[in-house]
């Protein structure tokens, strides 16, 4: 069985994202890439679709809505993570008070994150998606405002980095991918582009 790093020679990946953490982790796969941001897809989202098939359908949107046509040896990877709490999506918070209300929110409670990706050649294209559980412990005032003033997690869905100060002290378990609830779910990515390449 050939590496991926074999398996890619030859094919010019992309990272569609601007997200330190996605650039992190796919560096991490030993794989060479580089990274094409700047492309905002409108995120339209119909009511027929599934709630946790949302983050899916928003890497789609952001691949299919990439600022140029791909050339033949390129692929582009797109992703999003949203964070689900009760039947309610929780993005990025647009400030202090709302990051204060999802940290309130997810305090004590157990949360679901979902990660959809696109990779996209000029050939061919495919979605697929990773699914976290992850729990808190209660969560005191006094603590989300040391987390959110230290941290400032406005770039981050449900206003929280597992990687940082409160994944390390208030989450009590994760079931499924870590890297999935940083952002990008790397074996399962792995497995895909193993396949997507042939």
């Amino acid at each position: 069985m050939e590496l991926l790093r074999e398996r890619v020679e030859g094919v010019k990946i992309i990272l569609g994202s601007s997200s330190p953490r996605r650039e992190e982790l796919l560096t991490s796969l030993d794989i060479p890439f580089t990274i094409e941001s700047g492309s905002e897809s409108p995120e339209v989202i119909s009511k027929e679709i599934e709630l946790f098939s949302i983050p899916q359908h928003l890497s789609l949107q952001k691949s299919i809505h990439f600022h140029r046509a791909l050339e033949e040896s390129e692929l582009l990877i797109t992703a999003d993570t949203l964070v689900f709490l009760e039947g309610e999506i929780l993005g990025k918070p647009k400030g202090r008070e709302e990051a204060q209300n999802m940290l309130s929110m997810l305090s004590g409670k157990s949360h679901t994150v979902i990660t959809g990706i696109t990779l996209r050649s000029g050939e061919k294209r495919e979605s697929f998606s990773d699914r976290s559980e992850v729990c808190f412990r209660r969560i005191w005032q006094n603590e989300i405002d040391y987390y959110i003033d230290r941290y400032k997690p406005y770039d981050k869905a449900g206003a929280y980095g597992v990687q940082e100060w409160i994944g390390y002290s208030a989450i009590k378990s994760i079931k499924g991918s870590y890297y999935n609830v940083m952002g990008l779910p790397t074996a399962l990515l792995y497995e895909k582009l193993l396949l997507f390449v042939g």
